[in-house]
């Protein structure tokens, strides 16, 4: 009788096997299977941060063509800088403060440094490129915009998320962008600014996520509203295009992965490569 051993010697082909093969087969032992209103939900990440990237260019759009005064900028991102660090505390009634041991105060003179070193550097941020055409100052500008798109942890378990890569792609962005402005004043607003809404903003946003799903499902839906209404002022094809692309983004591409999620035909079976399951620490020591 044939076994399944390469140790002895049997009258068949190296690669013989007989019809109990395939009774060890499985298919799809692994799958995960997808709620539409649950990767609907997880979709908001992605939603937010694109809407985040539009904020921030139509913010800079605004201050470039004198729509927007850098006075007005600051004191709305200061309002709602306090009233996010207010909901921050609020949404776990303080425990995530308590837990990190960091104090208000430690919190306030951060933010003091950092606003000090960038209005002290904001002159030298408004020169910095001047030797570079403009052009080049935009094509850069997207791709790391673009790149903080690609490698922002929306909560995937993956080798390309990177959020301190993705940070710093977006204030690198922030930084050609404002050294195009009129003024230092307007360069130190744009880089501040910048700061708020790619990494003080997604860190409210988990805190929203994972304690209040309702309000988190609130604030993305108004975000993304807000964003495209800021966007008709500027083009109406480009708000409908990103309306589009949007909704694509929470609607379509989930349906689209529940039924990609039917068709998955992943088989297991006695030819999968060995999986030494006993614990051998013991042999290193």
């Amino acid at each position: 009788r044939w076994q399944k051993v390469l140790y002895e010697r049997q009258p068949f082909p190296d690669n013989y096997v007989d019809q109990r093969f395939l009774e060890e087969l499985r298919k799809n032992v692994h799958a995960r299977q997808y709620r539409y209103q649950a990767v609907v939900f997880q979709s908001g990440a992605v939603v937010q941060q694109l809407c985040s990237v539009c904020v921030f260019v139509l913010t800079w759009w605004y201050m470039d063509a004198g729509m927007l005064s850098p006075q007005g900028l600051f004191g709305a991102a200061l309002v709602s800088s306090l009233l996010g660090y207010v909901l921050f505390d609020a949404v776990d009634g303080g425990a995530g403060r308590w837990a990190s041991g960091r104090t208000r105060w430690a919190d306030l003179k951060s933010t003091l440094v950092f606003a000090a070193f960038t209005y002290g550097f904001s002159p030298v941020l408004k020169t910095l490129t001047e030797s570079i055409s403009t052009d080049t100052i935009y094509a850069m500008s997207a791709l790391m915009l673009l790149g903080h798109l690609i490698f922002f942890d929306y909560g995937a378990n993956a080798a390309i998320v990177s959020s301190t890569l993705s940070l710093n792609m977006a204030i690198f962005a922030s930084v050609c962008l404002a050294s195009r402005l009129p003024r230092s004043l307007h360069a130190f607003v744009m880089v501040t600014f910048a700061m708020q809404i790619f990494a003080l903003w997604p860190v409210l946003q988990k805190k929203l996520k994972a304690r209040t799903p309702r309000c988190y499902v609130g604030v993305t839906v108004l975000f993304a509203l807000a964003a495209l209404a800021g966007l008709a002022t500027v083009s109406s094809v480009g708000a409908v295009l990103f309306a589009s692309l949007l909704l694509a983004i929470s609607c379509l591409c989930p349906y689209c992965l529940i039924r990609l999620q039917l068709l998955k035909d992943n088989i297991h079976g006695p030819w999968d490569e060995a999986e030494i399951k006993e614990d051998l620490s013991r042999f290193l020591t």
